[in-house]
């Protein structure tokens, strides 16, 4: 794509981050971004409320505040009752209005294969901005969700993920990542990502490269959703993960004693997955998975 050149554009799409942050006059700055994607769970509520906590998850990784909120709605009226597209609509604005946001309108196609999320504004201190390209080595990485919701969701389509685990994860595809974002800014933290699509290891290559550092992680201190690691091993991965594994490429190494599930996991894609946190402090409510080096542009998992 064309780039922009307006000097009020200060994170636009060539660091690969969540979202674009333009300042406005006064200091203040725009954080905006869209997301939406196909049901991954049954329960239309369920999925209305997944797809808004992952769509404004995106100001909260640049540091910001969400502010107003438009639906993008791809729904075909000929294939679900109408109540059923409402509680899809419900649960979006249950979190919506959680996050202390407005929504303001949207929009709507008739689409075969249902596709639902928001276009989200927020604001953000410009100088106080969560950025990719702000890690330096000496930081620790924090995450703030367990991993796995790829897996979990995959085997639960598959009738092979006991509810209560699917529970689990649906809990934590529905928390707001307002808490991580207060916290990494607390910690005087520069650096952040949500992990969605890209998976783990997607995004933070994007760190690594919009850096310039490289990230070690440690396999053993991965948070995990309960049963991934059996889930993985029993084959309930995606194309998805297989993308993202290819996307880092030779970027990826792994030591010889890193167990056979870790990989899927790392590259498992997350709905609404938690925030990727490098900070010099602790970050409370995350764990410290691995810790940013010099070196070239990689990830090394031990």
């Amino acid at each position: 794509m064309p780039r922009s050149a307006d000097p009020g554009l200060i994170v636009g799409f060539e660091t690969s981050d969540d979202a674009g942050v333009f300042v406005l006059p006064g200091g203040q700055a725009l954080v905006q971004t869209i997301d939406f994607f196909t049901p991954v769970v049954d329960d239309p509520s369920d999925y209305g409320r997944i797809a808004a906590t992952n769509s404004l998850s995106d100001v909260y990784a640049m540091g910001g505040r969400p502010l107003t909120a438009m639906n993008v709605c791809c729904f075909d009226p000929d294939l679900a009752p109408p109540d059923v597209w409402a509680a899809v609509v419900q649960g979006m604005h249950e979190k919506t209005v959680e996050a202390g946001a407005v929504l303001v309108g949207g929009h709507t196609v008739k689409d075969s294969e249902p596709k639902f999320g928001m276009s989200v504004t927020g604001l953000v201190d410009p100088e106080r901005a969560l950025r990719n390209d702000q890690a330096r080595p000496g930081d620790d990485v924090w995450l703030s969700k367990p991993l796995g919701t790829g897996i979990v969701t995959t085997a639960a389509k598959n009738d092979a993920c006991p509810p209560e685990i699917l529970a689990e994860a649906v809990r934590h595809m529905t928390t707001l990542n307002a808490a991580a974002r207060d916290a990494a800014l607390a910690a005087g933290a520069r650096c952040a990502t949500d992990v969605t699509g890209f998976g783990l290891i997607g995004h933070l290559s994007n760190i690594a490269r919009a850096s310039r550092v490289a990230v070690e992680i440690e396999a053993s201190a991965l948070p995990l959703l309960p049963e991934v690691a059996r889930l993985a091993a029993e084959g309930w991965t995606t194309a998805g993960g297989d993308a993202n594994r290819r996307f880092v490429g030779e970027r990826l190494a792994f030591s010889a004693d890193v167990p056979a599930w870790v990989p899927d996991v790392i590259c498992d894609p997350q709905t609404s997955g938690g925030l990727a946190v490098c900070s010099r402090g602790p970050v409370e409510g995350s764990v410290r998975i691995g810790r940013i080096v010099a070196g070239d542009p990689g990830i090394a998992v031990r």
